[in-house]
């Protein structure tokens, strides 16, 4: 794990990693001219970030994560006068981080950019990686691009104002990399809860790990044609019940970790403890192991998600807690497992 700040290098570009306070951007930025998009929540919460920039701030929630929001912020640009040497920095979580980056790599066919995560979801997860997408009809991140932000700039003192379903919700992802690659990690998770990494600076290695794990992952593997559709695990169903059930992201993607390791006990033979030992930790950190579905409904949005290979589906499942595989299978598999969630009650 290689302490921040660093450079990453990825065959889009490279990224600067680094901890500071938010006033670090305009050294980031050089002599361009900075425009920040947030969300109207944290402006509110800060308003020193319109008292030194320009600002363009957007509504809250995952329902204006799509093509009308980003055709404002292209209409405020233009009134902004904003040209391709303007840097869009985006303040915020997952959807003002998305958003920003897609913005960016169309307006004027790309402009420079970077992020500043307010979330612990967009610290350890969202903001990294490249993937910048917005939402369409029933389809999370349909519409997209994959290019780099010039920066990450993560400034923790954010999360003083994180309330506590903002905290779970990025700890679904942080369980993730445990179930998907760091053992040790799942198993550090088990001995503390979210009030212990509330403390001080103790937050601070966990974020630097996943970081860590995600651009190794990213590194090896932009385009995602392999070892990046790791990181989809819990997300394929996950992604459905978000958008139907309208859950917060890290609720959506913990009960879909479940649903995933239904179907690698069926194909993988994972142990029916490790199952238990996920539950057991989801609960921990606050997160849902259970919803009352409609699996019809739910099978309608992942037959079309956008990792299916015609009747099939790229699917991540666990061999055990640390060790994640591809597995490419049928749709009825999925709904199999479905139901058996379904059936299963919240136990």
């Amino acid at each position: 794990m290689q302490p921040m700040p660093y450079t990453i290098k990825f065959p889009a570009g490279a990224v600067q990693y680094l901890y500071g306070p938010l006033s670090a951007i305009d050294g980031l930025s050089g002599d361009r001219e900075i425009i920040v998009i947030t969300d109207t929540n944290i402006a509110a919460l800060y308003p020193e970030l319109e008292k030194r920039y320009r600002v363009i701030a957007i509504p809250p929630g995952e329902v204006h994560k799509n093509q009308h929001t980003a055709d404002d912020i292209i209409e405020s640009l233009l009134e902004m006068e904003a040209h391709r040497k303007t840097t869009l920095v985006g303040i915020g979580g997952g959807l003002v981080t998305d958003i920003t980056g897609y913005v960016a790599s169309i307006y004027m066919r790309g402009i420079p950019y970077g992020f500043v995560p307010t979330t612990l979801l967009g610290m350890v997860d969202a903001a990294i990686g490249g993937k910048n997408g917005i939402n369409h009809r029933l389809q999370k991140n349909l519409i997209g691009t994959i290019n780099q932000p010039g920066f990450i700039l993560y400034d923790t003192t954010f999360l003083k104002t994180l309330p506590d379903e903002e905290w779970s919700n990025g700890f679904a992802e942080v369980i993730k990399y445990g179930c998907i690659f760091d053992k040790s990690l799942f198993d550090t998770l088990s001995e503390h809860n979210i009030d212990y990494y509330k403390q001080g600076n103790t937050i601070d290695g966990i974020i630097q790990m996943c970081v860590s794990w995600k651009n190794q992952t990213v590194v090896a593997d932009e385009k995602e044609k392999g070892r990046r559709k790791l990181l989809n695990f819990g997300h394929t169903a996950g992604h459905a019940l978000e958008i139907l059930y309208g859950l917060p992201h890290g609720q959506a993607v913990g009960i879909g970790m479940v649903i995933a390791c239904i179907v690698s006990e069926k194909l993988n033979g994972l142990d029916k403890n490790m199952l238990l030992a996920l539950k057991a930790q989801l609960k921990k950190y606050n997160l849902r192991t259970y919803l009352n579905i409609n699996t019809t409904e739910v099978m309608e949005v992942l037959r079309m998600d956008k990792k299916r290979n015609g009747d099939q589906i790229d699917y991540i499942t666990l061999n055990q807690i640390g060790e994640s595989i591809i597995t490419t299978m049928a749709f009825d598999i999925i709904e199999e497992a479905l139901t058996t969630f379904s059936n299963a009650g919240d136990n």
